[in-house]
């Protein structure tokens, strides 16, 4: 197959003898692509006429996924927590891709003054030209919120790519230490452009070492009538009473994200986290991973400074769905946490599963099950393990 073949979105690919993980495993299926989207699976492989310009693929039985959707990844880069030498680039396209993300939520984070959502918005339509599905939250982590219009209703009701706000930073000295009352304005705010919009409208929640956890959002579900779905709290593993916690939430409607880093002796590796979430009785839909690629990493003293700076990338969240196939986890039992339930949480409605009429961003796996083929709304980005679409600026 040829490299423009291969990067060509207006082809037709037909994929044969594919062992379909949608996530739930649906078997051996043959797929006709186009138009940037699935228009048919099944178990007949479909005669195509001889004058369409068709690219096939015969997969030999390898697993196809849906693509990843990475929901916390700071697209213009994050950082600055140890002066401005310390802001982070914005994120190329590749390396999502090369971690089989094909959508990607932006956000900002610690600096929200240097970093705007003006320019976080001007990142996800860059990635939009690239063939990436690209979104973004609003606001950072303190309020009052930066925001492009002036409030979170009207950045989420009248720009399509903003979907919620995010990441609030509860728990954390580096938070505007909200009350109860300012994060109850803030989730009014996202409930009701959900319910406007059809949108996410969800109120994503950076949680910091702190002892008090997820109190203040305890105390909003029990004093207000704000859906629980609109509180979403994010790196829950980074200590073990605060995942206990973030757990309980689920029975009472809060989906809860897991962050692919590393926790020390203080909290549980995001494999572990996944995996005791797996063997528990909690809901299985209300938990998600993301990779906080892009983002700072910091360590702090108890004075709040800075001791230690590492830097995400969408790779590692990749890395803990192979340490759970690797250590004999079933793909139809994990995959959900990469791909259904973020597409559920963020309404993202084709996205996230493998089915006619989805959009065609899909994940081939080798043998091993490693990452071999990558395709964004039907156009490989990744073949044969090779990058064989690259970002404007990249090399």
């Amino acid at each position: 197959m040829s490299v423009h073949s291969v990067v060509s979105a207006s082809s037709i690919t037909l994929l044969k003898n594919a062992n379909v993980f949608a996530p739930d495993s649906v078997g051996l299926k043959h797929l006709v692509i186009g138009g940037g989207e699935i228009l048919y699976m099944g178990d007949d492989l479909p005669v195509l006429d001889s004058l369409l310009a068709v690219d096939e693929l015969d997969l030999q039985g390898q697993a196809l996924i849906p693509g990843f959707i990475d929901a916390h990844t700071h697209i213009t880069g994050g950082g600055g927590e140890a002066g401005f030498s310390t802001r982070v680039p914005a994120v190329p396209l590749s390396q999502f891709t090369k971690a089989g993300v094909t959508t990607a939520v932006g956000l900002l984070g610690t600096d929200d003054v240097t970093r705007s959502t003006e320019s976080l918005l001007a990142q996800v339509y860059s990635l939009r030209e690239e063939g990436l599905s690209a979104y973004c939250y609003t606001g950072g982590y303190h309020l009052p919120p930066t925001t492009l219009t002036g409030s979170i209703r009207t950045d989420i009701v009248f720009i399509e790519p903003i979907v919620g706000v995010g990441e609030l930073a509860i728990s954390d000295h580096r938070s505007s230490q909200p009350t109860l009352n300012e994060l109850l304005k803030v989730a009014s705010e996202a409930h009701v452009s959900r319910l406007m919009t059809g949108k996410a409208g969800i109120v994503h929640l950076h949680l910091g070492d702190g002892e008090r956890g997820l109190e203040l959002v305890r105390e909003a579900l029990a004093q207000s009538e704000i859906p629980a779905k609109t509180f979403n709290p994010t790196h829950v593993n980074r200590r073990r009473e605060l995942f206990e916690e973030a757990c309980e939430l689920t029975k009472q409607g809060c989906w809860i994200d897991v962050t692919a880093f590393e926790t020390g002796d203080v909290g549980y590796e995001p494999a572990d986290a996944l995996l005791r979430f797996i063997n528990s009785d909690y809901p299985q839909d209300k938990l998600t991973i993301s990779s906080d690629g892009g983002g700072c990493l910091p360590n702090f003293d108890k004075q709040g400074h800075m001791t230690k700076m590492d830097f995400a990338n969408s790779i590692a969240m990749t890395n803990v769905f192979y340490q759970l196939i690797d250590q004999g986890t079933k793909i139809q039992d994990c995959l959900a946490f990469f791909t259904s339930n973020v597409a559920t949480l963020m309404n993202f409605k084709t996205k996230g599963r493998i089915a006619l009429g989805m959009d065609a961003d899909l994940i081939v796996l080798d043998k091993q099950n490693r990452i071999s083929h990558v395709m964004a709304k039907g156009v490989w980005h990744i073949y044969n393990k090779e990058v064989v679409k690259k970002g404007t600026f990249e090399e």
